[in-house]
C-alpha cells in the first residue's frame, strides 16, 4: 500500500504545484475528503458500500486501495511541501543552466525535498504499519485478528493483546532504525 500510495502522492503534489486549473481542484478535494475522514469509515464506504452499487471488492485488494488512497493522501501533502520549501532560486539556476521543467525538477529540485520529506514519509509508514490492525473490521486476519480469536478460546485479553503490541512495537521500533540509519546518510552526503 505504502508504494501504491507514493506513486499516488507524486502524481496528486505535482499535480497540484503545475497549477492547472480542474486538476488542482480535484486533487485538492481528494485529500480534502480523504483526511476530513476516518480510515475506517473509508474501509466501511468500499468494503460494504460498494457492494450497493454492484461493485464487490474482497477484503485483502479493498484494504490496499483504501490505505493506499488514505496515506497517498497525507503523503501528497507532505511532498507538496517538501516541492515547496526549495528555493524558488533553484528552479530559476536549474533553468538558466538550459534545464528544461522536468529535469530541473529531477536534478535539481527533487533531490534537495527528498532530505526535508524523508523523516515525515517515515512517520507515514510507521503509522499505516500501526493502522493496518482494522482491517479486522472487514474480515482480514492479522494480529489483532489473532488476539481475538485466542482471547475467544482463552477468555484471556489480556496477554493476546500485550503480545501484539510488543509485536507492534518491535516493528516500528525496526522501522525507525531503518530510517534512522538512511536519515544520517543522507546528512552525512551533505557533508561532503
Amino acid at each position: 500500500s505504502f508504494s501504491i500510495a507514493m506513486v499516488i502522492a507524486v502524481v496528486v503534489a505535482l499535480v497540484q504545484l503545475a497549477n492547472i486549473r480542474g486538476l488542482k481542484q480535484l486533487a485538492r478535494f481528494y485529500i480534502w475528503v480523504v483526511r476530513g475522514t476516518p480510515l475506517m469509515v473509508q474501509l466501511f464506504i468500499v468494503f460494504y458500500g460498494l457492494p450497493n452499487l454492484g461493485l464487490v471488492i474482497d477484503p485483502f485488494p479493498c484494504a490496499v486501495v483504501v490505505f493506499s488512497l488514505n496515506e497517498g493522501a497525507y503523503c501528497a501533502e507532505t511532498i507538496r511541501a517538501a516541492l515547496e520549501s526549495v528555493p524558488k532560486g533553484q528552479m530559476e539556476a536549474g533553468r538558466s543552466l538550459g534545464l528544461n521543467y522536468a529535469a530541473t525538477m529531477r536534478f535539481v529540485i527533487i533531490p534537495q525535498a527528498i532530505k526535508n520529506i524523508l523523516p515525515a514519509l517515515g512517520n507515514e509508514l510507521i503509522t499505516l504499519l500501526k493502522e493496518t490492525s482494522v482491517v479486522t473490521v472487514i474480515g482480514l486476519k492479522d494480529l489483532t485478528k489473532g488476539a481475538m480469536i485466542i482471547q475467544s478460546k482463552t477468555y484471556q485479553a489480556f496477554v493476546p493483546y500485550i503480545a501484539i503490541a510488543v509485536i507492534y512495537l518491535v516493528m516500528v521500533l525496526f522501522l525507525s532504525w531503518v530510517l534512522g540509519k538512511l536519515e544520517r546518510r543522507m546528512r552525512q552526503s551533505d557533508l561532503r
